[in-house]
């Protein structure tokens, strides 16, 4: 077989999931799903059972996180292996930067690349080029025309292109330039499902990576009245909050999770989930295919759609603590990890590139940031390394510029707008309440001296004073948040659980095909 020779060539041991047979891969990613809406992270609201069989039937990363804390940097660390302030896409793409920025705030987000790199060679390429069938379903957010799936390595797409959020919501039509229209009211998840469950029916004769990419829990917030109900039920069987807000520095942040519009998508997209490992167990593929779940960043505590709560994690997307870029981190490789087995070394997102081509049998390009954690999953360990995060943005979520360093158990932030630093013990302190900076300058001052010398040698873009900051306008508009947007907040998020509740006449097109 054509990769079994290059392993030869490159004297590499192939660590096939089955003898003598090139792994599949089964890719799946989520659009801004937080590390605990999952019920096999602890949620008891959320139902996923089918996702939370891949954790089940693999191994568990117990501290894994994202590239950024919001997706088009994450997404380009997954394709390429390297840290955003490398590959400079550090903001979602869209976003103003610089003078463009028409926010008072005090600096100027750094102005960032709008494309992924053509020069640079993608996981989909390698695969592809090894003898890979590859496919792309669902959301991209990685460029427009010339940067687009097809355009990097994948063979097949349905459904990505240039935008973040799906153009006419999670029912059909879908208004998306990258998939045709399905029947009026089809679901979104639903039909991404159908069409990578049809690719790996098509592929069963050569190798495949299919890359399931849900838009996914990403606004705008939709769902069937069925499962609406199904979940306000829930909710209303137990004791209610008298707030569901808290005002953390800059936004209100969800404290609970109680909105069963978001509890209705989860469960969607679970049953997306569940119709790609049905197919693949139908086929017998399961036994030779490499699964992997996770997400691009936090839950959406705060700004979007106000969704969930990502605690004990403080904060969730655009945010700079763990609730921004914790996530869940699941591999199933048949043979090779043990089911039900667990992992406590923090991994991180340009970690999958070379742990799939390791397991292909391929080699890693140079100049990557990202280690195989395949001796991780055959129970072993890697060698101890810092991470880094480079977020010179202001998030639409309340996130402040920084940039941030993980060694060990400590965690030290570094914000642009004032040049303070923060410094966290996550062991003892996970949801980052006790800012030790003070107390322990030495190692606040050592893991800063790492952080700078990180960012110089990526040549990470800083943001700069914005001449036009207003501090006294921007104290009043910070009152406006906590006297007018949080009350107003609360009253759409305890509306949502009203017994009357409608959106809108067809429920967003999800009742269309039933009356």
């Amino acid at each position: 077989m054509r990769l079994l020779a290059i392993g030869i060539l490159l004297g590499l041991a192939l660590p096939a999931v089955a003898e003598n047979e090139q792994p599949n891969f089964l890719f799946i990613l989520a659009d801004d799903l937080g590390c605990k809406d999952l019920s096999g992270e602890g949620s008891s609201f959320y139902e996923t059972p089918r996702i939370d069989s891949i954790a089940n039937d693999g191994m568990r990363f117990t501290q894994g996180y994202a590239a950024c804390q919001v997706c088009s940097p994450s997404r380009a660390s997954i394709m390429l292996g390297t840290y955003p302030a490398r590959h400079g896409i550090t903001d979602w793409i869209g976003a103003a930067s610089g003078l463009k920025w028409r926010r008072n705030d005090r600096v100027l987000p750094a102005e960032y690349e709008h494309n992924l790199p053509l020069d640079q060679t993608t996981v989909a390429e390698a695969l592809r080029d090894a003898g890979y069938a590859t496919f792309f379903a669902g959301k991209w957010h990685l460029g427009g025309e010339g940067s687009m799936p097809e355009d990097h390595g994948f063979d097949i797409n349905r459904g990505g292109h240039h935008r973040g959020s799906p153009p006419g919501g999670f029912f059909s039509p879908y208004k998306n330039p990258k998939l045709t229209d399905g029947p009026a009211g089809e679901s979104l998840p639903i039909r991404l499902a159908d069409e990578t469950a049809g690719f790996i029916r098509d592929s069963a004769d050569r190798p495949f990576f299919a890359f399931l990419s849900f838009y996914s829990v990403h606004g705008p917030i939709q769902t069937t009245p069925e499962l609406w109900k199904k979940y306000r039920d829930k909710v209303m069987a137990g004791e209610q909050p008298e707030e569901r807000f808290l005002i953390d520095r800059t936004l209100p942040v969800r404290q609970v999770q109680d909105c069963p519009i978001y509890a209705g998508m989860m469960e969607s997209m679970d049953n997306a989930v569940g119709i790609v490992l049905d197919t693949l167990q139908q086929t017998g593929l399961d036994k030779n295919t490499v699964v992997i779940f996770t997400s691009d960043n936090g839950g959406v505590s705060s700004g979007d759609a106000f969704a969930t709560s990502n605690l004990p994690f403080r904060g969730g997307k655009g945010r700079q603590w763990e609730g921004g870029l914790r996530e869940p981190f699941y591999i199933k490789a048949p043979g090779i990890t043990a089911a039900g087995s667990h992992c406590d070394t923090p991994v991180i997102g340009t970690d999958f590139y070379p742990t799939l081509l390791e397991l292909a049998g391929l080699a890693s390009p140079k100049g990557i940031d990202g280690v195989s954690l395949v001796p991780l999953l055959r129970g072993r360990s890697i060698e101890s390394r810092p991470l880094f995060w480079h977020y010179p943005h202001y998030g639409n979520q309340g996130g402040e510029p920084s940039s941030i360093i993980r060694d060990g158990d400590w965690k030290l932030i570094h914000y642009y707008e004032d040049g303070r630093d923060e410094l966290y013990h996550l062991a003892d302190d996970i949801g980052e309440q006790t800012d030790r900076a003070t107390k322990q300058p030495e190692l606040a001052s050592r893991l800063r001296v790492q952080l700078d010398a990180w960012l110089e040698a990526t040549g990470a873009r800083i943001p700069q004073p914005d001449p036009r900051f207003d501090a006294a306008k921007k104290e009043q508009q910070q009152q406006q948040i906590e006297s007018k947007r949080k009350p107003a907040l609360e009253r759409q998020h305890a509306r949502f659980l009203a017994e009357d509740f409608q959106p809108n006449k067809d429920w967003w097109g999800s009742k269309v095909t039933r009356d």
